[in-house]
């Protein structure tokens, strides 16, 4: 057997520039790394023996930087991903949250933080955590619970098979989702003798599981058996490239489509099956279709809350659920039909096996009526000094993009908005509702240009999520990847101070203007974006808030755009009712009203069939 001695860290970099994805290049692109004592000497030196066969690119938030390694996957459907590395102590812990945020999502990321001496000689080291009553602990045990796998770097020999099983599960369509190797900081520095075998290229492949037969059975006998079925279309239909397998499939047999926020784009907007987006922040088109369904089919999709309308949404008494996913856990939720398969080959052996079969056409004014409540929130605004709302700004952003736009965002009022009221163009949508994290935007904004560097990338972002994180734009300043950034300011969370007015509650503590201040905050949004070199202006109004989109599109730098708005408004058009804790007792009244309003809805819930 022929050997090389490298180093565990130089071992590992090697390792992972020769995995290919199924395009011949590579599956893990590059690693973001911010250094510090854990990593520096150790994957630090390899990363720079190697960066001409594998990038590595520098942070300026360990959270956020994961973010953008999690956007890029999710960008590339899951087919290609990123590392991230960190030091031992805090900035192991800072992507904590980003690991969470793919293991919801269900998303491939590797995390490969410093970890404390294997032979621990130096014990305590600088930012090591210690347990009184175990010795194998250490920061980075904080990664188990959001980690599809995790493993411990102890010995160099270990990542013969650790490397191996972390992109197993990466590229694994069932288990998928974020994988941490803590990677002893004296191990990585010390030498052993690999098999050059080990180094030899190899593509990864995701698999496309098929149908057990007598599920399958099942499956076709529901759908024969309905009368009035709907599709819920989730991420899983994207992910499995299942989108011209499910417009073919809605066209033939008559079904109409509903969308969830992660499912969003897999059809265009106009597509006649296409009735928009389904649940909370649905349109009622949908909505008005999911209550009627006796067959509810859902593609690729975890039946979250926001869609199901905390399983209030689906109010036909003959209702059933059919549930095709490719991990077990989904398929099998809410006492479902399982159809564990990926979504394009469930297609096409239902397709196969219902030839012929028609279902009535679905109501087409339901699509009409609203596209003309969309029109009507998302048109410019009237001349005057009122403030625009959020849903003219949308409009905006709408009438300034094309069939290259991909809109994104993640938290606070946009992803309602825009799922409501965006119309996107194929494969033109990117939110992350799965976790909704603050700050994911920026960073995320960065990840889909460096995946898709021909679309026309909008960022949309509150002036909260913005304050929340921010730096990574001065990262894309760097990389001169230019996108637009529109931060719609309403001077606090107002998506949050709706919700917590709608509960009864009195405005406390979201606004700025209601949270305890001596100064009033006066935050120049522009100013601190230019600082970090981006090409910042603001807008006084809905239109020339268009006119800047058109004007700064391209160059070399992200372009970031502010405009305040109207913290008030939402699309009153569309929605259902979705579980929030109201108090049983209040001394306000406006709290007693919502409780009788929240006790009513829950006798519309139905957990089970």
């Amino acid at each position: 057997m022929t050997t090389v001695r490298l180093t565990a860290a130089q071992a590992m970099v090697r390792w992972l520039a020769n995995q290919q994805a199924e395009d011949g290049t590579r599956f893990i692109e590059g690693i973001w790394a911010i250094f510090g004592h854990g990593n520096v000497a150790g994957l630090g030196e390899a990363l720079h023996g190697a960066r001409d066969v594998f990038p590595t690119w520098r942070g300026h938030n360990e959270q956020t930087m994961a973010h953008t390694a999690i956007a890029y996957a999710k960008a590339q459907k899951r087919r290609k991903a990123m590392a991230v590395t960190t030091s031992i102590g805090p900035g192991a812990t800072n992507v904590v949250t980003a690991a969470a945020l793919a293991y919801v999502n269900r998303l491939p990321l590797l995390i490969i933080p410093g970890d404390v001496f294997a032979n621990r000689a130096p014990d305590p080291v600088l930012q090591q955590v210690e347990d009184f009553a175990d010795g194998t602990v250490s920061a980075n045990d904080c990664f188990r619970p959001v980690s599809r796998y995790f493993d411990r770097i102890t010995r160099p020999e270990h990542i013969l098979t650790a490397l191996p099983r972390a992109l197993r599960v990466m590229t694994d369509p069932a288990e998928c989702g974020p994988v941490t190797l803590a990677f002893c900081q004296d191990v990585q520095a010390e030498a052993y003798d690999y098999p050059e075998s080990f180094f030899t290229p190899k593509v990864w492949r995701i698999r496309r599981p098929e149908p057990d037969q007598a599920e399958l059975e099942a499956a076709i006998a529901a759908i024969k058996a309905a009368k009035a079925p709907v599709i819920v279309a989730g991420g899983g239909v994207i992910y499995s490239g299942a989108e011209a397998a499910l417009a073919g499939f809605a066209a033939e047999h008559g079904i109409p489509v509903v969308e969830t926020q992660a499912g969003k784009s897999a059809l265009a907007h106009d597509h006649d099956l296409n009735f928009g987006p389904v649940g909370v922040t649905g349109a009622s088109s949908a909505n008005i279709i999911c209550e009627s369904a006796d067959l509810v089919i859902g593609l690729g999709t975890r039946f979250q809350d926001f869609t199901t309308g905390s399983w209030s949404l689906f109010k036909n008494p003959a209702r059933r659920i059919l549930s095709i996913n490719v991990q077990p856990y989904d398929a099998g939720k809410h006492g479902a039909i399982s159809l564990v398969s990926d979504a394009r080959v469930a297609l096409e052996r239902l397709g196969g096996a219902i030839k012929g079969l028609r279902f009535a056409a679905p109501d087409a004014r339901l699509k009409a009526d609203w596209a003309a409540a969309k029109a009507a929130v998302k048109a410019a605004p009237a001349a005057g000094n009122a403030l625009p709302t959020d849903m003219q700004v949308v409009g905006a952003v709408q009438r300034a993009s094309g069939p290259a736009t991909i809109v994104m965002g993640a938290a606070g009022t946009m992803p309602g908005e825009l799922h409501k009221i965006w119309d996107a163009a194929p494969g033109g949508y990117h939110m992350e509702y799965g976790f909704s994290c603050m700050g994911y935007e920026i960073a995320g904004a960065l990840g889909i240009k460096m995946a898709r560097p021909d679309a026309d990338v909008v960022c949309m972002v509150g002036d909260g999520s913005y304050m929340m994180a921010n730096s990574e734009l001065a990262t894309a300043v760097m990389m001169g990847l230019p996108f637009t950034v529109v931060i719609t300011d309403n001077r606090g969370y107002g998506c949050i101070n709706r919700l917590q007015k709608h509960t009864g509650g009195a405005p406390f503590n979201n606004l700025l203007d209601d949270a305890y201040h001596v100064n009033p905050s006066a935050i120049d949004f522009v100013a601190h974006a230019a600082s970090m070199g981006a090409r910042a202006v603001k807008a006084g109004s809905v239109a020339e808030l268009e006119a800047k989109i058109t004007e700064l599109r391209g160059g070399e730098v992200p372009s970031v755009i502010v405009i305040d708005t109207d913290p008030g408004p939402s699309t009153a058009a569309g929605g259902t009712w979705w579980e929030v804790g109201v108090p049983e007792v209040s001394a306000r009244a406006e709290v007693r009203a919502a409780r009788e309003k929240f006790e009513s809805a829950k006798e519309k819930q139905r957990l089970a069939d």
